[in-house]
């Protein structure tokens, strides 16, 4: 019996334990809120679509009732505020970071072997939160924002070049920010044959432009964060750890040496299977490309330098 744990039942986590739903991944999945309801509403509302979708997991609400998510194999964090338009990422870090400590110190009481996954942001800085605040080895802290940022930059690929964004094969590494993420744009292709050969180098550059404010884009357009490509994304990497699949996705994860870079927890391309984090894999980076990862480390570091109070 399988069990993933969603914290937070807003927009993002509720759309996160949907997809998680209705593609089966586990046979259980709770949803857990600090609002009254919340979480048993939508919770019934996504049972009720069982016949219609033809589903069989069984789905579990609750509020602060963390005797409830007992035993989870994957626990998903959304916790927190989310961004406002205008408001940066790292501007949610005061609140946030009590919030996401908080909440994986109680995950903890009932699933001492649980792997986690964080999603409330800064998220880099959330994921080095739980990381060190709570003693984890760290295949089991997994930040997920590489995953969404891939997601747009292989949508907007798919939107210059006319095609399928499932036949594109495009990566991004770095900081989940939009001055610190790095669309590798040299080794994005199509169906084996490299983007760069198939539109100008003008284009190619508006492409990763548009992938780094992506998120900002959205806010300004929903007038709050985007929930269904960060709740499909969130859903992935669970499905890839549950179902042990060895998928190569970017994440978020501790680094100690790799990459030129130590205690930092920042964007990289890593093997999810059943343990978390089985293999965090080293791209051949050009100069260009270093010299960037290395400038999005050092805003991440920055930002994780206001946690001193959380990590006391």
């Amino acid at each position: 019996m399988s069990k993933v744990t969603v914290v937070g039942a807003g927009n993002v986590g509720a759309t996160v334990a949907n997809v998680l739903v209705f593609h089966e991944v586990a046979d259980e999945v709770v949803m857990l809120d600090v609002k009254q309801g919340v979480s048993e509403g939508k919770a019934m509302d996504m049972n009720q679509t069982a016949q219609s979708l033809g589903f069989d997991t069984k789905v579990v609400g609750c509020t602060n009732d963390y005797a409830q998510t007992a035993n989870s194999d994957v626990v998903v964090i959304t916790s927190g505020i989310p961004r406002k338009p205008g408001m940066t990422r790292e501007e949610l870090i005061g609140v946030n970071a009590g919030i996401v400590k908080s909440v994986a110190e109680n995950i903890l009481k009932y699933s001492p072997n649980t792997i986690l996954v964080v999603i409330s942001n800064p998220m880099d800085t959330m994921t080095y939160l739980a990381l060190k605040s709570l003693g984890l080895p760290k295949n089991r802290v997994i930040g997920m924002g590489g995953m969404l940022d891939s997601s747009r930059f292989k949508y907007f690929l798919s939107q210059k070049l006319g095609c399928n964004a499932n036949e594109v094969d495009a990566m991004v590494i770095g900081g989940h920010g939009d001055k610190t993420m790095i669309p590798l744009t040299r080794l994005a292709s199509y169906k084996g044959m490299p983007a760069s050969s198939l539109m100008s180098k003008e284009d190619l550059e508006k492409v990763a432009a548009d992938t780094m404010v992506g998120g900002a884009t959205l806010t300004g357009l929903l007038g709050t964060s985007a929930w269904y490509a960060p709740g499909a994304s969130g859903a992935y990497v669970v499905e890839s750890i549950i179902h042990d699949q060895k998928k190569m996705i970017p994440c978020s994860v501790y680094l100690e040496g790799e990459y030129g870079q130590s205690d930092i927890c920042i964007g990289v391309p890593v093997i999810l299977g059943k343990n978390g984090i089985e293999k965090i894999v080293e791209i051949d980076l050009n100069e260009e490309e270093k010299a960037k990862f290395a400038a999005s480390a050092d805003a991440v570091r920055a930002t994780n330098a206001h946690l001193k109070d959380a990590l006391k």
